[in-house]
């Protein structure tokens, strides 16, 4: 077989994930649970900026989706905030959220006494908006993220089964309390080549899913996909800055490698 066949078939496995998650149908006649984080409160008060709407802004914090959408599932597995606590100098709660984003995201969840303790503050969205500018520097690099392998898979032609697939692991995800972070695309048109944190979702009456998500773009407000099962197809409803229509969307961070 050749090289390139076997790339695309390694892509298409790499994007599928868990083949063991129940059927659709199974999943969405399970009562919704509680949402797996809280908007608002468990993510960020600061927006990934877009490059083509604040050309001449000199601080622009821009291209770093992907790092703010897996630090939201670290801190919420691995940190825990401490309102009582006095508060420290910007340095030290730099250093606090490097120790938080060197954990990788598929790790479970760690005991509350095992956390890494956020003093001052009783949310990630009240201590990233005081110290921005410290929880910003202490985030990390964004290049790896960019070139990450799996970024490639946006290029290929992506069957239904495949993103019925996607749908079905992230109900069996949400169902079990935990967050589902996305790549999502709608290439070839150059637009969408973005990431979302899935944390909620609502089924409407066909039986279409609307996944509820963490648009790091837009602090203020969820963002909302749909997955209809009739098509096998993702739509963006409602996505900050883009077109609703159809796109793909594939796991991410939620083992080595994927």
């Amino acid at each position: 077989m050749r090289p390139l066949a076997w790339l695309t078939i390694g892509l298409l496995l790499a994007g599928t994930g868990c083949v063991s998650a129940p059927a659709l149908d199974t999943e969405l006649r399970a009562p919704a649970p509680a949402p797996s984080i809280r908007f608002g409160f468990d993510t960020f008060a600061f927006p990934n900026e877009s490059r083509s709407k604040n050309r001449n802004k000199p601080d622009l914090y821009a291209n770093w989706c992907f790092v703010m959408v897996r630090a939201v599932t670290q801190f919420h597995r691995f940190a825990r905030f401490d309102p009582a606590a006095p508060r420290l100098p910007s340095a030290a709660y730099t250093e606090l959220v490097k120790q938080v984003t060197a954990r990788a995201p598929w790790e479970e969840l760690l005991p509350s006494d095992q956390r890494i303790a956020i003093p001052g503050y009783a949310s990630l969205f009240e201590f990233s908006r005081a110290q921005e500018q410290a929880v910003k520097e202490g985030l990390g690099g964004r290049f790896l993220s960019w070139v990450h392998w799996t970024n490639w898979r946006i290029v290929l032609p992506v069957p239904g089964a495949q993103q019925e697939g996607v749908a079905r692991e992230t109900l069996a995800e949400l169902q079990a309390g935990r967050g589902v972070q996305w790549l999502i695309t709608n290439f070839p048109t150059v637009e969408l080549n973005h990431t979302v944190l899935v944390y909620d979702y609502r089924v409407d009456g066909r039986r279409a899913v609307e996944f509820i998500v963490y648009d790091p773009n837009d602090p203020v407000a969820p963002g909302v996909i749909r997955f209809d099962p009739e098509d096998h197809q993702f739509w963006s409803a409602q996505i900050y800055d883009t077109s609703v229509g159809p796109i793909r969307a594939f796991r991410m961070y939620y083992r080595p490698f994927l």
